[in-house]
């Protein structure tokens, strides 16, 4: 199967089929924890928001059309999610929990060699505080494209037009390219693509 039967399985799901659920739940449960992890940069949060995008997934199965993937709805519940936990919590950036440097826990090549965790531990930093430092609105959009979801998809997740969503994408690589530039006269960095480059 593939992702174009996402649908198919969340109706199947709905009539009882367990199975289309641990489907669903196998191929989008790691990019959607990384999308609440980079947002909410707070293990436990992320946790209890994973728990909370799926129990509405559970919940509205009966309620569930196909009308958009099944990955577009499940990023629009995740990014309704994180809404509802920014207004509980007056903060729309949660600083109070320690980083817990997930990006870094990936295995890599040279990853084991010291100067190479110096060098990554900088870039990460420097790319987290770029991050942290865009306007909400921008590094949700990037957030969601970087999650594979496509320009459409975001939109409709944001509840915003099609070229509010790009205008977003522009603004926040444009920003962080600018701020992440002086990194690569240090570092060889990957550059950061703007969509269709």
């Amino acid at each position: 199967m593939t992702s174009d039967d996402d649908g198919e399985l969340m109706l199947r799901y709905a009539r009882g089929d367990m199975r289309a659920f641990e489907t669903l739940y196998r191929r989008h449960r790691s990019a959607l924890y990384r999308y609440l992890a980079r947002h909410t940069r707070n293990t436990e949060t992320a946790n209890d928001l994973f728990q909370e995008v799926w129990s509405k997934v559970i919940v509205s199965r009966d309620r569930y059309e196909p009308r958009a993937q099944f990955k577009t709805f499940l990023y629009r519940i995740a990014h309704n999610c994180f809404i509802d936990h920014c207004r509980r919590s007056s903060v729309r950036n949660e600083t109070s929990g320690a980083e817990d440097g997930w990006e870094s826990a990936l295995p890599g090549s040279e990853q084991d060699r010291p100067d190479t965790r110096a060098e990554q531990a900088q870039i990460t930093a420097h790319y987290r505080a770029a991050l942290s430092a865009l306007p909400p609105e921008q590094r949700d959009v990037l957030l969601l494209y970087e999650s594979g979801l496509s320009l459409d998809e975001i939109a409709t997740i944001s509840a915003v037009g099609a070229e509010t969503a790009k205008s977003r994408l522009r603004y926040a690589v444009a920003k962080l390219r600018a701020t992440l530039a002086p990194l690569a006269e240090v570092f060889p960095v990957t550059a950061i693509q703007e969509p269709g480059a």
